[in-house]
Formats: structure tokens, sequence, C-alpha cells
């Protein structure tokens, strides 16, 4: 590599499961950063928006298996320096059952995911359950588990936890994942994580001359109060790359926009002033980690993540906003994130239900129903591709609860 040279990231892993397991400490062990950094997250020890990092992997030439492997340029082992492997960017998501669609909101940037699980309490946890039934629903299949707080417990309760992990993931997506016990208290095991990802989650290859498509999961205002006029800096979005590239000096397309009139989107254009991929600015971006993008955007209309959920494009190249859709559902048979194990329910006419559409989240009321398909009508309009697949959830006790997936038709 040369000298300055910066590094972009080539994948994005998620850090998923129940709330207080230990995501944050593992984001923080992996990368150095403590990602909940909003005052209500701090004052209540837990996350609540999506969190970024990015960590570098780097092997170290002498040692062998995965003590070779680490975060850092310097083997722990042996001192030696260490070979430069890739970076990765990861995405802290919320384990809190009130917050389920911030977490399928960041599935949708996510290549592979960290399920955690605290062997400290029985498994599975309501939101250990309801994470992974979300990441088999959206297809991500390069999964490791690991099994926190091993530090805390005796030999006989880490190997009882380690066996009810193991029964937990029979006939799921998880069923091969990798099961490795951690403390991200006091970076124990790292290494081992650091081999697996390496071992599983590999960079994708992706078509960089596909027109671009970038899924926003954050934007947001760099101005503080006092700034001067000539001295205000235009919004910033934070996202990923689905394909093509995106440079600075294009002009682009925010897609569906803001509401211009009564249930009537009108689509953003602005031009793209600087990249940057943490504190690292570039030229251009590409498909695989995330990065934030500065535009000429006024800052009202960025400010507390207001165009989450919404889709940049080039200039006149952006999907069509979707105000209403028939959907082919598949529901399961168990609603996923409660104690109780409630059966599913059919759906019914004029019910609300909680859509994801990739970092998008709406609610969409159905206004008819027949054999095999839904018709309904959104609140927030999306912009999506026949492809993409819309996660289901129903209003249940005042909680959103996860019962199924469907496809545009």
């Amino acid at each position: 590599m040369k000298k300055n040279e910066v590094i972009i990231p080539e994948a994005t892993i998620g850090m998923v499961g129940h709330i207080d397991h230990g995501k944050t400490s593992l984001t923080r062990a992996l990368t150095g950063k403590w990602t909940s950094l909003h005052t209500e997250e701090l004052k209540r020890g837990i996350t609540i928006k999506l969190g970024y990092a990015d960590a570098t992997f780097y092997k170290c030439p002498k040692c062998k298996n995965y003590e070779a492997y680490s975060v850092s340029e310097k083997c722990q082992k042996c001192k030696s320096k260490c070979e430069l492997l890739r970076k990765i960017s990861f995405v802290d998501a919320p384990g809190h059952e009130t917050l389920m669609a911030t977490m399928l909101s960041g599935a949708a940037l996510m290549d592979g995911v960290i399920l955690l699980v605290a062997a400290n309490e029985p498994c599975p946890q309501p939101q250990t359950k309801e994470h992974l039934m979300a990441l088999d629903i959206m297809g991500i299949k390069n999964i490791i588990i690991a099994q926190n707080k091993v530090d805390i417990v005796n030999d006989e309760q880490a190997l009882k936890s380690y066996k009810e992990i193991q029964n937990f993931v029979k006939a799921t997506v998880a069923e091969n994942a990798p099961i490795i016990p951690i403390s991200a208290q006091h970076n124990v095991n790292v290494d081992v994580l650091v081999y697996a990802l390496e071992n599983i989650v590999k960079t994708q290859k992706i078509d960089e001359t596909k027109d671009p498509v970038m899924f926003i999961a954050r934007s947001f205002d760099l101005n503080k109060p006092g700034d001067e006029i000539a001295d205000l800096k235009g919004g910033v979005l934070g996202g990923s790359l689905k394909c093509g590239v995106l440079k600075e000096g294009d002009e682009i397309e925010i897609c569906p926009g803001i509401e211009s009139t009564e249930h009537k989107w009108k689509p953003i254009i602005t031009k793209i002033i600087g990249l940057a991929y943490g504190k690292d600015s570039v030229k251009t971006a590409k498909s695989g980690g995330t990065f934030g993008l500065k535009t000429e955007l006024d800052p009202s209309l960025v400010k507390a993540d207001k165009l989450i959920g919404n889709v940049v494009g080039l200039k006149g190249k952006t999907s069509k906003a979707i105000y209403e859709a028939d959907l082919e559902p598949h529901l399961l048979t168990r609603v996923v994130g409660t104690k109780e194990e409630l059966k599913v329910e059919p759906l019914k006419l004029n019910e609300p239900l909680m859509l994801n559409v990739n970092t998008t989240v709406t609610v969409g009321i159905i206004n008819k129903i027949e054999k095999k398909k839904i018709h309904v009508i959104l609140k927030i309009p999306v912009c999506a591709q026949k492809d993409d697949r819309v996660t289901i959830s129903r209003n249940l006790g005042g909680r959103w609860r996860l019962i199924g997936y469907a496809n545009f038709l």
C-alpha cells in the first residue's frame, strides 16, 4: 500500500442480537470506537440509532492459524509487523424490542453478521430469535455467532449456554455458523472472530458499470449553533452503495425526496461536494462499506435523520416513487420476538402493517385481499426494484412484531 493511500472498506458486517448482549462493546473491541454517541443512548445505556465504525484486519506473517489475525498492525503475540488484509465497516444495530424497524433498516446494508448471545442468560432471548428470523427472511447467510460474557460465568454455565445456542440454531439459516466464545469487555478471542470473518464473509464483486444505487441509513447536519452563514456546510448523507460508483461533482437525485403537497413527494436534486469513509476523504465511493456523502443540501432537510430510507442515484436515473403496491405475502407460523409464541393470524382488510424495504420504513394499509396477494396503500412512498424483499410486521400489544415477508408483484 502506498503511503497516505486511503483504504476503502470492502464489506459491511452487522452486530445483531438481544439487548445488552454486548454488540456495542464488541464493536469497540474490533474498531476502537464506541458507537453509542447520542445523549439518550448514553443516558439509557442502550443503542437506539444505527452505529457505524470501521476496522482494518491484519495478518502476522510468522504466526499460524487464528493467532495470526488481529486488528493491530503489530502482532500481539510475537510483535512482528503484520500484513494488511482489508478494511471492514461495522453496523451496530439496536437490540431493544421497540427498535426492530431500525435493525431491519441496518440489515439492508449487511454482507454478513455477528449474532451475539450472552452466556449469562438463557438462549434464545426474544430478540435473539427475532433478529435471526429477520436475517433468514432478508437472505443474509454469512453468520458468525459470538457467545459473549464467558468471563462472568463458570465453565459449567459456559458449556450449558453453548449447547443451548447449538439447539437454538438447528434447522435455521445459522445451523452451520461457528460459535465463538468471547469476552468483548476484555478483548478475548477477537483474533478468532477476525479469522472467522476473513473466511466466511468474502469481498463481493460488484458491477461498477451499473448506475449507482445508494441506500441512505443516516442524514445529519454538521453545523453548530452560532455558525456564521458564510461558513455553513451542506447536509451529509450516510449509507452504502448497492451497485455502481459515486464521484465528487456528480449531480444526484434523492428519491422519493420530500413531501411537497398532500401525499405527493418530490425528488431532491443536489450535488456531491465531498465523500468520506470515516475521517478519510476520497474522490470516489464504491460498493462495500459505509461512507458519508457531503452535499449542497439545505441543512434543515437532513436534520434528525429526515432522509433515512431514501435512495440516491444519478440525476434522472433513480426508480420512481411507489405509492401503492401489489404484494405476495409469506407469513410465518408464529410471531417472533414475543415470549408467548403467538400464532400468526391471517391478514385483515384495512389492517396497517409496518413494511421495511431496504432502509425504508413505511406503513401499508391493506385495501384489497385476494387469494395470493394483497394491495397496500403506503403512507410514505418507497423507491424499490421488483426483486427487493419486503419484511412485514404487525402491531401486537403496542409493539411491531415480525410476522413474515412479501415480494413485489
